[in-house]
């Protein structure tokens, strides 16, 4: 989330606008791509609708070799969107796959109740039967342990992983993944993050409008891509 700041001074009543600044929080969506036996992945990025986030994952795609035969391995966290633009744009040729390590903060929270006695053991078991495909038993060790419906989601750890797993069918193919030797974990991209975004766009006390947030991330990532050089090159040659 990127600070942008509303600096409109209306009422003509101060010059400094630091005194009638409004700030809101703006997402940042980060994606990236890369052949499966790569290093170096091409990213792309968006301050703006979940649509546009999809379209630069596409162009991050085909820049990394995306083509009509091609299968396409997503890892995201559970945000519905990133399954939805993976389904827009990509459709069969996409798989996407839930972050198997956001997957396990879920888990580890139904644990202390599915089992206080030794929750690290009940976890233990649950993360084996993931990786083995067992998705069904996971769900069936959970609902032994289900809350009522008199019980706030907030206390409820059972009953939010279950709806968790249970609302993204399809979404945890570890098993095909693993023998595959495909990332289960988001890791790279949420590195990522750190030092294509928030080392510049996120510094103490900073804030951004609008318009010079999404260019400054347009640079950050032109930079990561090693197109930087080539860009100023056309620019001047215009």
């Amino acid at each position: 989330m990127i600070p942008i700041v509303n600096t409109d001074n209306k009422n003509g009543k101060s010059s400094d606008k630091r005194k009638t600044r409004s700030v809101r929080w703006k997402e940042a969506r980060l994606a990236l791509a890369r052949e499966k036996d790569k290093v170096d992945p091409v990213f792309g990025g968006t301050l703006g609708s979940a649509d546009t986030a999809g379209d630069h994952l596409f162009d991050c795609a085909v820049k990394a070799g995306f083509g009509k035969r091609t299968k396409v391995h997503f890892v995201g966290d559970g945000a519905s969107w990133i399954a939805e633009q993976v389904e827009r744009v990509f459709s069969n040729q996409g798989n996407f796959l839930i972050d198997f390590f956001h997957l396990c903060d879920y888990l580890a929270a139904a644990s202390k109740k599915c089992f206080p006695e030794n929750p690290g053991s009940w976890l233990d078991q649950q993360k084996k039967r993931m990786k083995e495909g067992d998705v069904n038993e996971v769900l069936k060790s959970l609902l032994l342990h289900e809350e009522p419906e008199s019980v706030q989601d907030k206390d409820a750890p059972v009953r939010c992983c279950l709806c968790y797993i249970s609302n993204r069918p399809g979404q945890f193919k570890y098993k095909e993944a693993l023998a595959d030797n495909l990332p289960i974990g988001s890791g790279e991209i949420e590195s990522a993050h750190r030092y294509v975004i928030q080392n510049r766009l996120k510094l103490p006390g900073a804030w951004w409008k609008e318009n010079n947030a999404e260019n400054m991330l347009a640079l950050r990532i032109l930079r990561e891509n090693n197109e930087w050089d080539k860009y100023w090159e056309s620019s001047k040659a215009a």
